[in-house]
């Protein structure tokens, strides 16, 4: 046989697309309270304060009237797009055909930028009716040199416990009049601070957590907060900045959430355009439900 046949040999190409490993949906958007259909560039939040109650000491003494305080945040919606293209001739050169995988890839990436919005509303400056506020200091949980552990995750819970955010009062009357819960809290952290938490007594022993982290690999639920895992939280030295938060203490206004498209492009020699797009914002609209944990890494 001729030692020429190699070149002859038949090559087999994929008729689909592999995709590489990349978060798909948005994590976050059901963490929070979300306010649809928002009109204009940005939308107001308007909150009312805390107020107490006086002392009546005589009989028809006259009236005191509560001044109940009376602010706002702003939520101010931000634009994010993506495209790509596919060359019309490439088309007739390809076994796969990439148009639907574009697609889907767009709605992917706009699902990550919706998540990294919360997330830095969740820690960055809110827009108030006067000015700006950042996240208190009193919101703060420093690194302290570890990773998180159970301290830091009964100090975020006593935080939220304080400010009365999401009591478990209020949580069984919304579950016994079939409502659901309202103030579900949530703790956003990578994997390696699951792994700091499956190193953990307390998560390790069956006596303190039915969860079962070690036989399922997970850490799910603990102290009452689920647990979101985020890769891409904010990192600054050995510290990354994973967040604790009540449903109703985040904000995400959509004026226009995802939109998609394919469309031939006569200008580009009548390539496919496959366009995602959206329009949305987030703000923190109650410091005291929100908490910020600094964890070694």
């Amino acid at each position: 046989m001729s030692q020429q046949i190699p070149e002859n040999f038949a090559q087999s190409f994929g008729n689909n697309f592999y995709e590489l490993g990349q978060q798909v949906s948005s994590r976050l958007t059901p963490t929070v309270d979300v306010i649809s259909g928002i009109v204009g560039q940005s939308k107001s939040v308007e909150r009312a304060g805390k107020t107490e109650a006086y002392d009546i000491t005589t009989r028809h003494a006259t009236t005191k009237h509560v001044d109940t305080p009376h602010s706002r945040r702003w939520i101010d919606l931000q634009d994010k797009g993506w495209a790509d293209l596919v060359d019309e001739l490439d088309e007739q050169k390809l076994v796969a055909d990439p148009k639907s995988k574009y697609l889907k890839f767009g709605v992917q990436a706009l699902n990550r930028a919706k998540d990294a919005i919360v997330y830095a509303a969740s820690r960055g400056t809110a827009r108030t009716g006067t000015g700006t506020q950042p996240l208190p200091a009193a919101q703060k949980i420093a690194e302290g040199g570890t990773g998180l552990t159970l301290a830091k995750l009964l100090t975020a819970k006593e935080l939220l416990d304080a400010a009365e955010i999401g009591n478990d009062t209020d949580e069984a009357m919304m579950e016994a009049t079939g409502q659901g819960k309202v103030w579900d809290r949530v703790c956003v952290v990578t994997s390696r601070q699951l792994t700091n938490l499956l190193g953990t007594t307390e998560i390790k022993n069956i006596d303190y957590n039915n969860v079962k982290a070690l036989s399922d690999g997970k850490v799910d639920e603990f102290l009452g907060f689920k647990f979101i895992r985020i890769e891409n939280l904010a990192k600054s030295g050995t510290s990354r900045f994973c967040m604790a938060w009540c449903r109703q203490a985040m904000k995400l206004g959509i004026g226009r959430d995802i939109f998609t498209s394919v469309d031939v492009l006569p200008t580009m020699n009548y390539s496919w355009q496959v366009y995602s797009r959206m329009s949305l914002g987030a703000v923190r609209a109650e410091d005291e439900g929100v908490v910020e944990i600094a964890c070694f890494e």
